[in-house]
């Protein structure tokens, strides 16, 4: 086997259900100290963070890891065990094998290898690792961020290990990530009996015209590359099951996934704003995943664009799509982001799978990005 299915192999092995990192991080710990790094362990909470530099000085390229995984669901459901990682016709099984396992050791294998060929090289390379991405992100990269701040540590590129390619690795490059904002609005009524209305307030009913107005809402036309604005409401609770009571509460879960036209206080504001027009009693907490970024034209882009379209054999496409990641912490401290790693296909799933060829190819990927910033 390879260096780095060895190592991918290792990792899953270790139960990290998140927030424990069940030692994944002292494994990448003691190989990148033998290959010369400096290794600092930051530990919030229950939140492992590893932080690892070899050189020093601008310019300082990240590499961004989580060494979590969530949940496998029930263990019959695999064909098997999710933490008894298994090569079956050229696919690497397990949890974490694609979302990021499988990146974080070839990070670790390709960081290795610069070091020793480039035993001087300008600048800083790092590793940070975070066991707090699937969970509440509350401990992890957004906690070392802020350490990161009251150091004045400098961070200019950040390349993310997320799994962004769709069919073939490399043929998506991202470059920005939609805002993610939650609200949490509970609605009060009267609760009373459904053939006496004039004695109760149904909040169900009271709430409908403001849910319509904010379900139909035309945020925007898009911003450069990324979709528009929108808003999804995910959850609506209400009653005590029986079909005869008028409930007294209504409870309202949505979420906003926004482009740099917007931040999260304006879009509170706008909500607040309509909620309080059609004079409803409620409440509303706000929970902020974090703001939008974007990384414009620039060196790293241009390499990244390069490398990839030699491994995937054509230009990639260029993204601001999916989900949120723990590039939307690093993004704020003046960094240019970017996200490349493997196909995405199986994250989350039953039988979560990486081709063995794409993560034998992954280090010579991140190599090539290494040296093409800092060689």
């Amino acid at each position: 086997m390879s260096d780095v299915l060895d190592l991918a192999r290792d990792l899953i092995a270790r139960p990290s259900v998140t927030p424990d990192d069940a030692g994944c991080q002292a494994l990448i710990a003691e190989r990148l100290r033998r290959a010369g790094f400096a290794c600092e362990s930051l530990r919030y909470g229950e939140v492992d963070n590893l932080w690892a530099t070899h050189g020093s000085g601008a310019p300082v390229l990240v590499l961004l890891g989580h060494t979590d995984v969530v949940p496998p669901g029930p263990r019959e459901a695999w064909a098997s065990d999710p933490f008894a990682p298994e090569v079956r016709d050229g696919m690497l099984y397990g949890r974490g094998a694609a979302d990021m396992k499988g990146s974080v050791a070839a990070f670790a294998i390709a960081a290795e290898r610069f070091a020793a060929a480039h035993p001087h090289h300008p600048g800083t390379l790092a590793l940070l690792l975070t066991s707090d991405e699937e969970g509440d992100a509350i401990d992890g990269v957004r906690r070392v961020a802020q350490t990161f701040r009251e150091r004045g540590q400098r961070i200019d590129w950040c390349i993310t290990g997320e799994p962004s390619s769709t069919e073939k690795l490399g043929d998506l490059l991202r470059v920005g990530r939609r805002g993610s904002l939650s609200g949490t609005l509970t609605v009060k009524g009267v609760q009373g009996h459904v053939a006496y209305p004039h004695k109760a307030r149904n909040p169900i009913h009271l709430s409908a015209p403001a849910l319509a107005e904010l379900a139909a809402r035309h945020w925007d036309d898009g911003y450069e590359s990324f979709p528009p604005t929108s808003l999804q409401i995910s959850n609506l609770h209400a009653g005590t099951g029986a079909n005869n009571v008028i409930p007294g509460e209504l409870r309202v879960l949505f979420n906003l996934r926004y482009n740099p036209h917007w931040d999260a206080p304006r879009l509170e504001a706008e909500i607040a704003a309509l909620l309080d027009r059609h004079r409803l009693d409620h409440e509303l907490r706000w929970h902020r995943s974090g703001e939008p970024f974007y990384t414009p034209e620039g060196r790293l882009r241009e390499v990244a664009r390069q490398v990839l379209a030699t491994f995937a054999g054509a230009p990639p496409e260029e993204s601001t799509g999916g989900g949120t990641s723990d590039a939307r912490f690093i993004a704020p401290l003046g960094a240019q982001c970017i996200e490349v790693g493997p196909v995405n296909a199986s994250i989350h799933q039953v039988d979560e799978h990486v081709r063995v060829a794409d993560l034998e190819a992954l280090p010579d990927l991140y190599l090539a990005l290494i040296e093409g910033l800092l060689a």
